[in-house]
């Protein structure tokens, strides 16, 4: 090997990847983006009850399920599916907004 080859193989041997650290990994990022992503579906999990709540109280002071055949009774099938508003976002929009209640 000539004296130029060596000289170019020193150049280039910087470049290389050191192999120690070449497959060392982290699990800093990984626990935060797990710790993210479970705040996230908890959130969303939270809303959406929130909604449904919303909607069976908006239900109940509308006497939207009134039973029948009970009078002053409750309809239990109609409050599982009843709708009360039309968009989902409009019970989230209002139990958001509406925080404080009186006694009444």
């Amino acid at each position: 090997m000539s004296d130029t080859e060596k000289e170019i193989l020193k150049i280039y041997d910087g470049s290389m990847p050191v192999e120690e650290d070449l497959f060392e990994t982290s699990y800093v990022n990984h626990v935060a983006w797990t710790i993210a992503v479970l705040m996230f579906g908890l959130v969303l999990w939270l809303a959406i009850a929130l909604v449904n709540a919303e909607n069976q109280r908006h239900a109940l002071m509308q006497k939207q399920c009134a039973d029948p055949v009970f009078k002053g009774e409750i309809d239990m099938v109609c409050m599982q599916t009843v709708n009360s508003r039309e968009n989902w976002w409009e019970h989230l929009w209002f139990a958001m907004t509406h925080l404080k209640r009186g006694a009444s």
